[in-house]
Formats: structure tokens, sequence, C-alpha cells
């Protein structure tokens, strides 16, 4: 035992002791050490001590005291020759040099038991030392102390009684043994050593098994060992076979498959004594299963299930494909996840224990699902035929094609090509997936392509006219529509409406033009469908432009006007007056409103009419007709050159042109009043009657009336003569036809003659006239109407009697008669 290992071991044996410590006058005693025959007590050093006495005492016991003394400077002593396994009253007592005590102190303490001796030491472990001893009276327990010879080893091991062992010791070691007894004072002193020698240790056995009926045995070589024995046993068996060597390996055949065997080893020195004994157990490799089924699983991955038969020995399986996936389990069958769809291939199982793995079993086929398809697509060469096509996949029996419209409606195809026709509408998505088969199933899941037909073209597109130059298009909301694009042909296809309701007006138009309008129904999916026809529709024609205005007569206008529409277009022109309104209808270019009153204004409008509606009015003009003629004129003859013409007045007249015209010549006269004082007039002339009225606007009316007749012509060189008789003769020169009656009227102061002359007479005689008397004569035509011109110049004679002139005119009218 080293240093440390000592000063360890009495500081424990300090802990352990219980301390007693009585305390007079200031000093201190303590148990340190206490054997069978002694007992080491230390204490506190005290001043003014020259030495201390220990004095043992025996408690219970009839034996006499011990005591012993030390000096003044010390701190610890023993007390000897003490009594085995016996309680003493330990006293420490201080003096000075006179030997009085200065202070003292008590403490009770137990000797150990006696020594026991040892009666044998042997060794079956190569580790361990066994010590038979004999127990002594008083021990509680006794200490093995064991030393090795070199003295590089030494331990100490407790044990309750004998035998004890001593362990951690080293193979094939000689140590010295000896036992000391125990109690709670302390420990007896070491027995007599004796020698013994631990055995050579066990061979450590390493086994494998390298087939299903061999177990081999290999270990390294034991030191000191010239023999070895080993002991094969099955498990649950009591045969059991044994074999001597000295090699370091062994090899056990014919051994059952999958059984675990036990082995063990034992060394043997060179004076016979064996070893240790090591038992290993080995378990030989199990048979190799057989497959019985592989089947391939649905699931959203694909996998494969491989079942085989169980086999003895086997702690678990392991199934493994030919593309190097596998499986492991406990039971009779386990899963592949995922395994490649579309493969060709085999699996064999292995069954494995703590020995190694079996032989493979025989090889199994399988094949897996098809692939799913990667590339379907639908192809619609003529609207309304569609086809499903895909790119086939390899290891394909046959395909089953669904198309499901998004109504619900489903169909099926099942072909061993790689298309699949099917009637597909307009507006519809439909949903198509195609599932590969052959002998292991169908693939476990398929792409699902949607394809959607172009949207259905409107079917009840109606247009109506909303004005006339704006087309209002109106629809059902069709199938697939989410937009709709409406265009006319006739404005370049330009997008009018580019809406989501089923309703567009077509403004900003051109009048009288047939529009081809085109409802296109649109998705985001599929785009435009343009192979919706056209609807047609005409918008209202054009307004007609009111060229010129001309009076045909008092009461007919011709109406002048563009035609900017179709030929077969009609056109009312419209006069609306103050009081009455006025129409006429065309298909050319003019019409005449007829019956319009005098001295009225009309606004005059075109519109244009066919079977589509009405323009818009055209811009209209302003219409007048001629101011009214009067309703009677009046010619009245005032002199034989002049005439008085009156009128009534005319509506709408402002003024007036009054002509008299004949073959002679004519007279004319322009005035405001309804009135007008005419010359020029030739008697015995026809003139027709002419008066034109004229508005402020400068419109004439020309007015015809019944003609005129002017009076007759007075004669000339009218001469009075007096005759042999004493009558009076009155000559004249006609200026006119001689178709007229003429009256002569002599007035005079004593009496009035009158006389009548036939038509184409030339005088007219009197009778019976007064001589010497002024007459006034007139000589006037009478018209055919018996009435006599009131206007001819009259004539004054101067009538003398006999013997004087004949008459001789006084004066211009004024003559005298002799």
């Amino acid at each position: 035992m080293g240093a440390t290992e000592l000063k360890m071991l009495k500081l424990l044996l300090l802990l352990t002791f219980t301390e007693i410590c009585a305390a007079q006058n200031g000093i201190t005693l303590s148990v340190f050490a206490a054997t069978s025959k002694s007992i080491t007590v230390q204490w506190s050093s005290y001043m003014g001590a020259s030495s201390y006495k220990i004095t043992a005492t025996p408690k219970n016991s009839p034996g006499g005291s011990v005591f012993a003394q030390f000096s003044g400077n010390s701190v610890m002593g023993s007390i000897i020759s003490l009594s085995p396994n016996t309680v003493y009253t330990v006293q420490l007592e201080a003096t000075d040099n006179a030997l009085n005590v200065l202070s003292s102190a008590a403490i009770e303490d137990t000797t150990a038991p006696e020594i026991p001796s040892i009666e044998q030491a042997y060794s079956k472990h190569s580790d361990s030392i066994t010590v038979e001893f004999t127990e002594v009276s008083g021990a509680t327990s006794y200490t093995l102390r064991a030393e090795s010879e070199t003295g590089d080893f030494f331990s100490e091991t407790t044990v309750s009684s004998s035998p004890g062992t001593v362990v951690q010791l080293q193979p094939y070691t000689d140590y010295k043994l000896s036992v000391m007894s125990v109690n709670s004072g302390g420990r007896s002193q070491p027995s007599y050593p004796i020698e013994a020698r631990t055995v050579v240790m066990a061979p450590t056995l390493n086994t494998t098994s390298p087939d299903n009926g061999t177990i081999l045995v290999t270990w390294p070589p034991v030191k000191n060992a010239v023999l070895y024995m080993l002991c094969i046993i099955r498990e649950g068996s009591s045969s059991r076979v044994k074999l001597n060597t000295t090699d370091t390996m062994v090899s056990f055949d014919g051994l059952e498959a999958g059984t675990t065997y036990c082995i063990k080893g034992t060394a043997w020195d060179s004076v016979g004594r064996a070893g240790d004994d090591l038992t290993v157990c080995q378990i030989t490799r199990p048979l190799s299963p057989d497959v019985t089924y592989v089947q391939v699983t649905p699931g959203r991955s694909l996998g494969l299930a491989v079942y085989w038969l169980l086999v003895e020995g086997a702690e678990n399986y392991m199934a493994t494909t030919t593309n190097g996936q596998n499986c492991t389990s406990i039971d009779n069958s386990c899963y592949i996840i995922p395994v490649e769809c579309g493969q060709n291939h085999s699996v064999i199982v292995v069954a494995n224990n703590s020995a190694g793995p079996s032989d493979p079993s025989q090889p199994r086929d399988y094949i897996t699902y098809p692939c799913p398809l990667e590339n379907i697509w639908v192809e619609e060469p003529v609207a309304g035929n569609c086809s499903v096509v895909w790119d086939g996949v390899p290891l394909v029996e046959h395909y089953v094609a669904f198309i499901k419209r998004d109504d619900g409606i489903e169909k099926s195809c099942n072909t061993t090509g790689t298309t699949c026709p099917f009637s597909c509408m307009c507006g519809y998505t439909y949903l198509t997936t195609v599932f590969p088969y052959n002998q292991a199933g169908s693939s476990p899941y398929a792409q699902v392509r949607n394809y959607t037909t172009i949207p259905c073209c409107p079917q009840d597109v109606m247009i109506k006219l909303v004005s006339t130059e704006t087309l209002e298009v109106m629809w059902s909301p069709v199938k697939g529509a989410e937009l709709y694009e409406t265009t006319a042909a006739q404005t370049n296809d330009v997008i009018h409406c580019n809406d989501t309701a089923p309703v567009c007006a077509l403004s900003d138009l051109r009048c009288n033009t047939a529009y081809s309008v085109t409802v296109t129904p649109c998705s985001e999916l599929r785009g435009c469908n343009h192979t919706c026809a056209p609807s047609t529709h005409e918008t209202a024609p054009c307004a007609p432009e009111i060229l010129n205005l001309t009076q045909t007569n008092n009461s007919t206008f011709t109406v002048l006007f563009t035609t900017p529409n179709n030929p077969d277009t009609n056109y009312t022109i419209t006069a609306v007056g103050r009081y009455d309104t006025h129409t006429c209808t065309s298909r050319n270019n003019s019409c005449q409103l007829t019956q319009l009153p005098c001295g009225s204004t009309y606004e005059v409008m075109a519109v244009a009419i066919t079977t589509v509606g009405r323009s818009l009015p055209g811009f209209s003009k302003t219409l007048e007709t001629g101011p009214c003629c009067p309703t009677y004129v009046n010619v009245n003859q005032v002199t034989q050159a002049m005439t008085n013409v009156t009128w009534s007045p005319g509506s709408g007249a402002r003024s007036y042109i009054t002509t008299l015209t004949s073959s002679r010549g004519h007279a004319k006269c322009h005035t405001l009043e309804n009135h007008c004082l005419m010359g020029c007039i030739t008697c015995g002339t026809n003139y027709s009657v002419n008066l034109e009225a004229i508005s402020s606007t400068g419109h004439k009316s020309e007015c015809k009336y019944r003609g005129f007749s002017s009076s007759a012509c007075c004669p000339t060189s009218v001469k009075l003569s007096r005759r042999a008789d004493n009558s009076l003769r009155v000559y004249w020169r006609s200026m006119g036809a001689l178709m007229q009656n003429h009256t002569v009227e002599l007035n005079g102061t004593a009496a009035n003659y009158t006389c009548i002359a036939a038509a184409g007479s030339k005088y007219c005689d009197i009778q019976e006239a007064t001589c010497g008397d002024v007459y006034t004569v007139v000589v006037a035509p009478v018209g055919q109407n018996g009435v006599k011109v009131n206007f001819c110049q009259p004539r004054i004679y101067s009538v003398l009697c006999p013997g004087s002139n004949a008459g001789m005119v006084i004066s211009s009218g004024r003559q005298t008669v002799d």
C-alpha cells in the first residue's frame, strides 16, 4: 500500500470513529485509532503543561488500568497491552513540572477483535481469489488484504464472514493474502499472510456462422494456457459436445439452420488448473425463404407487396428488387414504397438474423402499373369533333380515356391506340384523363387536362334602331362566354363594345347604310369565336336637303331636294304653317305642294322614309306663298285717256303693279295703295287687266281680271252750222269704228236739244233752234250698253241769227254759229 493510500485510510478511520471530547478547563481529547492490543488518542496542546498522562481502564471487565506518560510537546500517544474487543475509558491529564494536574479530559473506546487466521486460499476465476478464515468473537466484519509479490498492487476488501473473495486481480498472478477482523473500535492486526495464484483467464471466443449449418469459433491465444476445452450445446437441448484443442480455431459443422448454440470455452494452465470459462451463444444463419406472392399495390404512391414463408431463426427479412429497392419486415410480408411505374423487375427475399443473411430466395418476377401519361391534349380539327390525344408509355396493354363535361355528362373510351374521339359542344369545359392498363392494373393516378371549347355564337341576335344613327344589339348570354366583342364590317371591324353584358349600342354610324354586325363571344381560356355569323340591319335614311322652292302658280310650289338614299326611299315634304300643314310625297328629287293658300308662310322640311324608319328632318326652309290677289278690280275711265283703277286689299300684299294691256299699248301703275290713276288709255280699245300683288319679301302673285274696254272715242272736228231752214246741224268726225250711236246735246240758255245719230252717221240735225243763243255742244258716242260717254269735251257755240255766220266757236269748246 502506498503512502497516499495509507493517509486516506487513516483519515477514513478518523472520520468513522466517534469523537468524544471532554473539555475540562479547555483541553480536548479524541481517539485516533484502535487495534486489538492498543488505542491511539490525540489531544490539544495545553498552555503550561510539561507532561501528559494517559490512563486506560476497562469499563466492564475486571482487568487493571494501563497508563502511559508523554512529554509536554506531545499531542498524540498510544496505550498498548490492552485486551481485544474490550471497552476502555481513556483519561488524559496535563501536569506541570510539579506534577500538578492543570487540565484533564476523558473518552471511551473499544479495542479491535482478535486476529483471525487463514485456513486456505484458492482461485476459481482469473480475477479473484477466495479466502477461507477463522471467524473471531466481536467482529462485525473482516478486511481481506491482497498484495502482489512485486509490490505494485495493494487492495483491501471488506467481507461479512468467511469465505471472502478478493476481486479485481490479474490473471495467473501470485498474491500475498491476509485477513483482519473489524468492530466499532477498529480492526485487528493482519493475520499471518499466505500466498495464492489466480488461474488463467478464459479464452475470448469469437463466433460466426458462415452458412446455415456451420459455426466457426476463434479466439486469441490465452497467456499461460496450454490447453483449451470447448463445449457446445444446442439451445433447448441436453445433449452436448466437448472438444479439447491446443488450436485457437474450431468449426462446428452439420448444425441446424436458424438455431442458437451456446459454446463454453475454458483455458487450462500447465499444472492442470482450469481457468475461467466463457460461454457465448451463436445462432446459425436461417434457411432461404420461399416467395409466395408479389402484388403491386395501388395508392397515392405505387407500392409492391411481397409475401414469403417464414423460416426458423430469422429475426427479420429483406426483400430486394433488381433495381435496388428494398423493404424489411419481421413478419411474412413487407411493402416497397414507392416503386417506379412502368417497370418489369424481379424480387428476392433474404432472411436475416444476428449470424447474417440467408441465401437469397428464388427471384419472383413482377410488373408495375404503367406510368401516368405525361402529355395529354385535346385536338379539335373541326368544330364539334374533338379527340383526346396522348403520348404512349411502355408496358401498356390498353388505355381507358374518361371525358367529363362540366355539366356532369361523362363518357369513356377503351382503346389500344393513343387517341380517342368524342363529340364536343361549344361553350363547355371538358375534363379529360387517360389511364393506361396492364396486367398489374392501371396507374394509380392520371393527370387531368382541361379543354374548353370556344364560346357558343349567340343565336338570337336582335338589332333595333334606337335612333337614326344608333343600332342597339341585344342577345341572350351564351355558354362559355365571359366577354362579348361587337363589331361591324362597315366600320373596319372596330370593336364598338367589349363588355360582359349581352347588349351593345353601335353609335355614330352612317345613315342609310346596311351594317353587318357580328357578336363575337370570348373566353379567357380559348379566346374569341370568330366563326359567328353576322346580322345585318340598316340605319335610318339620311336626311334630305331642300335645294330650291319654286312657285309654280299661286297655290303650288315645286320643292327640289337631294335624294341621298336608296332609290326605293320615300321622301315626304311637309310645310307647316300657322294654321295648316301641307305635305307631298315622292321617290324622285321633287314634289309639289299644292293648294297652298296665298299670303301664308310655311316651314318646309324634308324627311326620308324607308322600311327601316324615318330620317332626321333636313334643314328647314321658309316658304312664302304669293300675296293674295284682290278679290275685285274696278276700272273706271275718268277721261278718254285716263282711268282710275281700284281693287280690294290682297292678303300679304304690300304693293301692287296694275297693268292695262292692249295691242295699242299698255298702261302700268305701281303703288302701295289699293287704287291707281292710269293714263295713256286709248279710246275704243279692249284692255286686259292684270295686277301683281307683291309681298314685303318680293313674292309676287299674278292676278288676271276681266278685260276692260275703254269707251268709244269722242268725235273730233265737231262743228255746228245753221241751215237754211234755221235748223242746226252738228258735224263730227268719228275716231273709231262707226259702230256706235252718238248722242248730241245742245244746251242753250233758252233751250236744250238732244239728237241721236245712228251708227255710222256723222251729223245730226236739230230743229227749232233759237238763234242768237249760245249753246254748249257735246257729241258723245253711246256704248253698246246704252251708256253715253260722259267725258267728251263740250264745245260752246254762239248761234247768230240769219245774216250772220253759221256759227263761231267762242272759246275752246265755245264757237259762234251764224
